[in-house]
């Protein structure tokens, strides 16, 4: 790795060299780093805005799920069976849900070498659990905050190794150079936040061979959200360049904790407790689930099963099912302008024609799991208390004790499925740029729980062996880079060419911003689409990036991070919006976790009313048999492309065959 300095213009500016730069800091940047070095490859550098700041250290739920291949009792299991089981999920490629699951158990036993405490028994067996989209007990967990566990694990390894790490450093654009008529991230450009008020305003220059993208999900375009606060994602970046996303329609929501932040599933919502609506200034308590079941016994055994059918799914709203639940906070908190609580001190209540809880009303189901667990107890808390105590203690560690204090909800953007294109390497149509995690739109529209965990570690070890192989080179030569790269970071200079002292109502003017696109996209985007009025929210992006683009011009030094980021997340909310707009048009109707809303669709709760008519998509629909690709091309035009899954490999495995290629160099 190489220090020096350029002159561009009049500034004087850093620049870093080196082979790879690792954007992020999560669970699968830190395996891509860790990976990179164990293969030889050491000319690398983690480059973070805020280490430790996204969503494997900050988020987790009541038991957070790995999914691997099962590796522990009689059921039999293979790479081959968990591939098709991620890849019929819909709108997955085949021999990307093999790569996940032939990598599956490798990636998990680094972890555990690494010391991410996943139960064993005495034998030394990984024993599992069913998780949702699950038939062979793929899952396993390490308690509420897996995914800390997992990072903490592998921050440990990074410092033992002596990785490079650029803290505080926010990359904000990425540098590209036309090759044989192919597109290539050559480096990129980041703020050192630490120097705004230098000379140079902090720009550094980063001058690479690969860059390993993984910066998670778009959390920041979304008002309710359960990412964590410091996660916003930085998925616009890639797309300005002309990177390609798959599958941006499909996202998970579901309902959580907004002050602080956190899924509410398992055994949040097993043991039964209260749901309750105000008006604005907390009084006028009514609740409200009782308007519109039939009995106690649908309603109980409704928030029963939303703990383990957390994700929202439109297939779970008729016949009362537990994504009715996710419509109803939705309708009070969104339609009826009022707020929505949990109450783990008291049972649910009845009405005139409701009876009040009691074990007795509950479905086989529910009371024999309740039974079981021992959680047949006066109150949810007390229940609680007998199923997951460190449940509790997590909102404790928060300063919140749910013992004596409502849960604020709502229903909330978790994860999203989609993301940039990568191929079998996790490379995406920008050569050298590898993006892994979150931001890797590997899964479709149906994923197993945990199945995230286990694709981010997978991906960022591919990545990380095929640079080692391929990509190894050194940098090119400073003054061939400069040469490259000159006339785009002049433009992105020149955006702090009128720079003036700092107000308040500069910084005001880009977080009102911000707050607009987001409430665009939970309006618009989110768990509730409707088609009338996606056509006006997509003209409504852009209209909103374009002037942007005009006026964000006259700012300060210290809030160009922000400046930047207004700018990322407002066009990611436009291409999401796009992409929205285009599953619209195609006939796209309800899957996943999302309903779009059709007048001439089925009524799935009477009580509703009609305007929540929807239909659930055919598996042969024309949308269930293509993967949407979306990008844009050099005059930021949007290119819009339906491409069919690439189905499961099915090569020859003979031994002799795959050591030949192996011994050749051929399979990487």
């Amino acid at each position: 790795m190489q220090k020096n300095e350029t002159k561009i213009n009049t500034t004087t500016l850093p620049v870093i060299s080196a082979n790879t730069i690792i954007i992020g800091s999560g669970a699968a940047a830190l395996n891509a780093a860790v990976s990179l070095h164990e293969s030889g490859q050491e000319d690398i550098a983690i480059v973070t805005d805020n280490w430790g700041g996204g969503t494997s250290n900050n988020a987790g739920s009541d038991k957070q799920t790995y999914y691997k291949l099962s590796l522990a009792g009689k059921n039999p299991d293979s790479p081959s069976r968990m591939g098709e089981d991620l890849f019929n999920g819909g709108c997955m490629h085949g021999d990307i849900a093999l790569c996940e699951s032939q990598h599956s158990a490798q990636a998990f036993f680094h972890l555990v070498q690494l010391g991410v405490p996943f139960p064993h028994d005495k034998y030394g067996g990984y024993i599992g659990y069913k998780t949702d989209h699950d038939k062979y007990a793929r899952g396993t967990s390490a308690g509420p905050l897996t995914s800390h566990l997992m990072f903490e694990a592998l921050a440990r390894d990074v410092r033992k190794k002596g990785i490079t790490v650029y803290d505080k450093y926010e990359v904000v654009e990425l540098l590209t150079e036309i090759k044989n008529g192919k597109k290539h991230s050559v480096g990129a450009i980041a703020l050192d936040k630490t120097k705004l008020d230098s000379s140079s305003r902090g720009f550094v220059l980063f001058n690479t061979v690969n860059i390993i993208l993984s910066t998670g999900g778009p959390a920041g375009i979304y008002k309710a959200s359960v990412y964590p606060k410091s996660q916003t994602g930085s998925t616009g970046m890639a797309l300005k360049i002309g990177a390609i996303g798959n599958n941006l329609t499909e996202s998970q929501f579901g309902i959580a904790s907004i002050k602080f932040r956190w899924n509410l599933s398992g055994t949040y919502q097993q043991v039964i407790p209260r749901y309750f609506s105000t008006d604005q200034d907390g009084n006028d308590e009514r609740e409200f689930l009782n308007d519109y079941f039939p009995d106690m016994g649908k309603l109980a055994t409704a928030i029963f099963l939303k703990g383990y059918q957390w994700p929202f799914d439109p297939r779970k709203v008729s016949s009362y099912g537990s994504s009715l639940i996710d419509i109803l906070v939705y309708h009070e908190t969104v339609s009826q302008k009022r707020r929505v609580f949990l109450d783990y001190t008291r049972n649910p209540k009845g009405n005139d024609i409701l009876r009040d809880f009691s074990f007795d009303c509950l479905e086989k189901e529910a009371s024999d799991y309740l039974k079981k667990s021992g959680a047949n107890r006066t109150s949810p808390i007390e229940r609680l208390r007998r199923m997951n105590q460190p449940a509790i203690d997590l909102y404790s560690d928060h300063g919140i004790d749910i013992a004596s204090e409502y849960l604020e909800i709502a229903v909330c953007a978790q994860h999203n499925n989609g993301g940039l294109k990568g191929n079998i390497w996790w490379e995406s149509n920008i050569r050298h740029l590898f993006p892994v995690g979150e931001v890797n739109g590997t899964h479709g529209v149906y994923r197993p729980g945990g199945s995230a965990l286990n694709a981010g570690q997978v991906g960022s070890l591919r990545a990380a062996m095929f640079i080692a192989k391929r990509y190894s080179t050194q940098p090119p030569a400073q003054d061939e880079f400069e040469q490259v790269v000159q006339s785009q970071v002049e433009r992105t200079l020149s955006i702090t060419g009128n720079v003036v002292d700092c107000t308040d109502s500069s910084d005001f003017y880009l977080l009102s911003e911000i707050d607009r696109l987001r409430e665009r996209m939970s309006a618009f985007g989110a768990h509730i689409r409707n088609p009338n009025h996606i056509a006006i929210a997509v003209s409504e992006g852009w209209e909103q990036y374009r002037k942007l683009k005009e006026r964000i011009r006259t700012t300060a030094s210290n809030s160009l991070p922000l400046v930047f980021k207004a700018l990322d997340l407002c066009l990611t909310h436009a291409i999401y919006l796009e992409a929205i707009a285009e599953y619209i048009s195609r006939g796209g109707a309800s899957r996943g976790s999302y309903i779009v809303l059709d007048p001439d669709g089925k009524t799935h709760c009477d009580e509703l009313g009609k305007e929540w008519r929807f239909s659930i998509n055919d598996r042969d629909d024309f949308v269930n048999r293509k993967i949407l690709e979306i990008s844009l091309d050099t005059d930021d035009n949007v290119i819009k492309n339906w491409v069919d899954p690439r189905p499961i490999p099915d090569d020859d495995l003979w031994f002799e065959n795959v050591w030949q290629d192996y011994r050749d160099g051929n399979v990487i």
